[in-house]
């Protein structure tokens, strides 16, 4: 009986070192096969001399959606003199913009999150020795951003920086001077639709959720487009999940393989659920509008407060078609 016990005690404790080796080995993405797949499909992008779609390049490794692509197709395409990235609002960099373009491309980058924890976490990773990243923790706000972005000690013409703070995306945007870089990449919410520039107010203690609708933060696509002009940028597209839009310094027009947009064209409705309803179900479709109906929003290009109407969203929505048919108002 002994024995039995002690055989089967021995034959547990090989499946679980089996286990963490599989656990390891999974954690180490940079030897992983999806690099390899990724790295492919890049190749077979980059013989598309133009495109006249985002869509048509995506792909994903370690970006939420399709975004890994659409960065890959970029770079092959724009004379990049510097080839350095700063993303925030990263999280744990486990799923990020640039993680690709770090361990693919050995491209130099900069990270930034307000969590002690994640930072921490990116540290502790293999990778973070293998590859020239830095990770910063601090909360960033609009009178802190310039001061955080010259940390590494970059040239201030960047070849990219992605924006995704769920907040105050517009304030810290607005903000930013010490960098100018080739691509930005801006989240955006979906949920204001295309037509009015507007933006939640600015509070620099700002956190998603709480006593407000957690779809509530963040850039409408059409105040995210007003600002890119000012800086010097121009719109080519939105990813197709809907919240992340792409823009290209003036110096790259001639350049970029994909022609200017407008907010309406370069527009996708979200395709995810952020918020849950009184039955614990994910909201779907309009429901995910009509849930900020009356939240309090600023319109950036007076300056004005306004309550935010879903019904004049929604209705515009489906005058421009951009539900492909699925929902009804």
């Amino acid at each position: 009986m002994f024995k039995k016990l002690r055989y089967a005690l021995a034959e547990t404790l090989v499946s679980y070192k089996k286990i963490d080796r599989l656990h390891a080995r999974e954690l180490n993405d940079y030897k992983h096969p999806k690099m390899n797949l990724g790295q492919l499909q890049a190749s077979l992008n980059n013989q598309k001399q133009t495109i006249s779609n985002l869509s048509e390049v995506e792909f994903q490794v370690f970006s939420q959606y399709g975004d890994d692509g659409i960065i890959q197709y970029l770079i092959s395409r724009l004379p990049i003199q510097h080839k350095t990235f700063i993303e925030f609002g990263v999280e744990n960099y486990r799923e990020a913009n640039t993680r690709f373009l770090l361990m693919s491309n050995y491209w130099s980058g900069f990270v930034i999150d307000g969590s002690a924890a994640n930072i921490q976490s990116i540290r502790n990773e293999d990778f973070y020795g293998y590859y020239d990243l830095r990770a910063e923790q601090c909360f960033i706000t609009k009178d802190n951003i310039n001061e955080l972005l010259q940390k590494p000690g970059f040239d201030p013409a960047i070849g990219l920086l992605s924006i995704d703070i769920d907040g105050n995306d517009y304030w810290v945007w607005k903000a930013i001077e010490s960098v100018q870089p080739d691509i930005i990449i801006c989240e955006y919410n979906a949920l204001f639709g295309f037509t009015d520039p507007v933006t939640i107010p600015y509070d620099a203690a700002f956190v998603r959720g709480g006593h407000r609708p957690k779809s509530y933060y963040g850039i409408s696509l059409a105040s995210a487009c007003m600002l890119a002009r000012d800086k010097g940028y121009f719109f080519i597209g939105s990813n197709s999940a809907g919240n992340n839009a792409y823009f290209i310094h003036e110096k790259h027009r001639s350049h970029c393989p994909v022609a200017e947009s407008t907010p309406e064209a370069g527009y996708r409705f979200c395709v995810f659920g952020e918020q849950r309803g009184g039955d614990g179900q994910p909201l779907r479709g309009v429901d995910k509008v009509r849930a900020l109906d009356g939240v309090s929003l600023i319109r950036t290009d007076t300056g004005d407060t306004v309550s935010f109407n879903a019904t004049a969203v929604i209705d515009s929505l489906h005058q421009h078609k951009k539900w492909n048919g699925i929902y009804n108002p």
